[in-house]
């Protein structure tokens, strides 16, 4: 708990990259029966998610912040104070306003980016010189299967997972929140397995 305070994003790297892995791990044994099958790519995959377990702190910072402000823009005055507080109705306004504004904004840039090295990673064999190769972005981007992306990641899992499961991490007391997102890293491995049935 010290040094999850005091090394917070240090600690996100780590909780992301094992948890969110794990999340792919158990997508993939459901999909094919295996735990790891050659170019998946699991030194990669951990790499990546804790570059994305750093943006997610950076974003829940931003966002946790910025949230209950702006409904004190909008008249709320005691909105970011009551993020401080025990549970009431105003913390989850508060907490559904973050959730909200961070997954309309920030979620959708996010997925698409680990869209992108996630292909990047299976293209290039599952290896880590592979990863660190120069990613085509444009060229993965105009291929990707933007019915699925669309009408399933962004149109139903957003507002009706990401939303709802983000509203709760923002109830949760502040050192709590990154290692729950982690863990719902889990969740997106099993979403993302739906997806890639579609």
């Amino acid at each position: 708990m010290q040094f999850n305070k005091e090394h917070g994003m240090i600690m996100s790297f780590f909780k992301f990259a094992l948890l969110a892995t794990l999340g792919e791990i158990i997508a993939l044994r459901i999909r094919t029966g295996n735990y790891n099958e050659p170019g998946f790519g699991i030194i990669p995959r951990m790499i990546v998610w804790g570059f994305l377990g750093l943006a997610i702190n950076i974003a829940f910072q931003i966002f946790s912040t910025g949230g209950p402000v702006f409904l004190a823009y909008l008249g709320l005055i005691s909105a970011p104070e009551t993020m401080k507080g025990g549970f009431s109705f105003l913390k989850l306004l508060d907490a559904f306003t973050i959730s909200t504004t961070m997954n309309l904004t920030f979620a959708p840039v996010m997925m698409t980016f680990h869209k992108i090295t996630d292909t990047h990673i299976i293209k290039t064999g599952g290896t880590v010189s592979g990863l660190f190769s120069p990613i085509p972005f444009a060229a993965i981007f105009k291929n990707m299967n933007w019915d699925v992306m669309w009408n399933f990641i962004f149109k139903k899992t957003i507002p009706f997972f990401w939303i709802p499961a983000h509203t709760i991490t923002f109830l949760l007391p502040a050192e709590f929140r990154v290692l729950f997102a982690a863990l719902l890293g889990i969740a997106l491995g099993l979403i993302l397995t739906i997806g890639k049935g579609k």
